[in-house]
């Protein structure tokens, strides 16, 4: 299988991840999409808004429960976007050389497919081993509102996929949950108590 690789906090998860996901799925031709949730961005270390590991990945869990079961109840097919929670059992700091190389040994018979964002394409430079991965790995970039990808000058391995830009952030929802504001429309519904409850508590601590 052609797998993509979309890693981020999920701090929540919200459905601009969702979105952006399915997106990816057809766009760059892929089989599955696996959220994959990160214990910490090496080059964001020291964050005070981080969620417990565990808690992001059971809430990421929860806001595809709905999108699985609609595609599992027809003709059997599995579910096409997965949150996973591979690289929480991964020693820190959580470097995506490691998690691919761990990946290529523990799924043998599939291809990881890297997605990331224009910005981080732009700061990929300073990735741990980026050289490495973009020898043996293929890059998906979608655009990010700020970021300017000349695509004259990519690898032959990278691709820039027009995904519709979607004005939702993490930052954002907990931002509105710190100030009692509404937050339906932002995340799927069965999660918006669970986004209330942690992220109210985050604060108060």
């Amino acid at each position: 299988m052609k797998i993509g690789l979309f890693g981020g906090s999920f701090n929540p998860i919200h459905n601009g991840h969702i979105s952006l996901a399915r997106q990816l799925l057809m766009l760059a031709g892929l089989d599955e999409v696996w959220l994959m949730v990160s214990p910490q961005n090496p080059l964001k270390q020291g964050s005070t808004e981080l969620l417990d590991d565990q808690l992001r990945f059971e809430i990421a869990r929860k806001a595809l429960m709905e999108i699985n079961s609609n595609v599992e109840n027809c003709a059997n097919l599995k579910p096409r976007i997965v949150a996973s929670d591979y690289e929480l059992h991964l020693p820190k700091p959580s470097y995506t050389w490691n998690t691919l190389q761990q990946l290529k040994k523990d799924h043998p018979d599939d291809t990881f497919i890297l997605l990331i964002g224009g910005d981080n394409w732009q700061n990929f430079h300073q990735w741990y081993r980026a050289d490495d991965i973009l020898s043996e790995y293929r890059i998906v970039v979608y655009p990010r509102r700020g970021s300017n990808i000349d695509r004259t000058t990519l690898p032959e391995n990278v691709t820039v996929v027009d995904t519709m830009l979607l004005d939702i952030s993490s930052t954002l929802i907990r931002q509105r949950v710190r100030a009692g504001e509404e937050i339906r429309g932002l995340v799927p519904d069965c999660i918006i108590e669970e986004v209330k409850q942690y992220y109210s508590c985050r604060q108060q601590q």
